[in-house]
């Protein structure tokens, strides 16, 4: 089966082969051409971080049917992204696994940040810091402020001087996590934050994250102890550069080998918002 780097069929993925529209033609023959449709004009909101108020109903309303309208993927058929500097990956070939508590190459994480994670438990009772974190999105905020700069007392001082195209992002699927996992819907460190345990609890709770965060770029998906390497299906890689270096490193270690591919949208900083 020859995949694309989203993980379809190549002719199944509308990135990587868009379905083209089929020409229209009338009665006799002839192919129409269909004037553009004109953009009804929009009051602009405030700000580009608020929308026009609704009343109470309509808002409801609203929600309800944008619920009914986006498909929310089935949570056991989806991937977890897992990023880490590329100075890391020799230790976790090494290991075979991507162990929590290990002490990488260069930590992204400030020395307030690792007591923090220490100190508080999730829902399974377990230190955050005793699991294997991953997003449910490749774009995930956390991600997106650390390729942006790493400004914020949570990251370390090698993290802001790291380049986004130094790492790579390990993705699993659900699947290969087991049931004992935690999904939280922001921070896993804050204390409240709400969390689910295991595939069918996170399934049901990810639905409704996903109504006030549609892309899940808040969640955190945490992983008690360590995950095989094994399980890693895809390497993304921000280029060919990094795909070579990191062939040749999965290569070396010899075993599993999966996919590696070069997806530079992973890597890129989002825009800067203008208010």
């Amino acid at each position: 089966m020859d995949e694309c780097i989203h993980g379809f069929e190549r002719e199944l993925c509308d990135i990587c082969a868009p379905r083209r529209r089929e020409p229209q033609v009338d009665a006799d023959g002839q192919v129409v051409t269909l004037a553009p449709k004109r953009r009804a004009a929009s009051r602009k909101p405030e700000s580009l971080r608020s929308t026009p108020a609704l009343p109470r109903d309509m808002a409801a309303s609203a929600v309800a049917a944008q619920s009914a309208l986006t498909p929310v993927p089935v949570f056991a058929q989806q991937r977890v992204y897992h990023w880490t500097h590329v100075s890391n990956l020799p230790g976790i070939l090494e290991s075979r696994e991507i162990t929590a508590g290990a002490t990488p190459t260069l930590d992204v994480s400030s020395e307030a940040t690792r007591a923090l994670r220490a100190s508080v438990a999730t829902a399974s009772g377990a230190p955050v810091a005793d699991h294997v974190p991953f997003s449910l999105s490749p774009h995930a905020s956390a991600w997106d402020t650390l390729r942006t700069g790493a400004e914020g007392y949570e990251w370390s001082d090698a993290a802001r001087s790291a380049k986004a195209t130094d790492f790579v992002m390990l993705v699993v699927p659900v699947s290969a996590l087991g049931d004992d996992f935690v999904v939280t819907e922001g921070d896993a460190a804050v204390q409240g934050v709400r969390a689910a345990v295991g595939v069918d609890a996170a399934s049901s709770m990810v639905r409704r994250f996903s109504l006030a965060d549609p892309d899940l770029l808040e969640p955190e998906v945490l992983v008690p102890s360590r995950v095989a390497f094994d399980a890693v299906t895809l390497v993304g890689v921000p280029n060919d550069k990094v795909r070579d270096s990191v062939k040749a490193l999965v290569a070396d270690a010899g075993g599993h080998a999966p996919r590696v591919a070069v997806y530079p949208p992973w890597f890129r900083p989002s825009p800067v918002e203008q208010a």
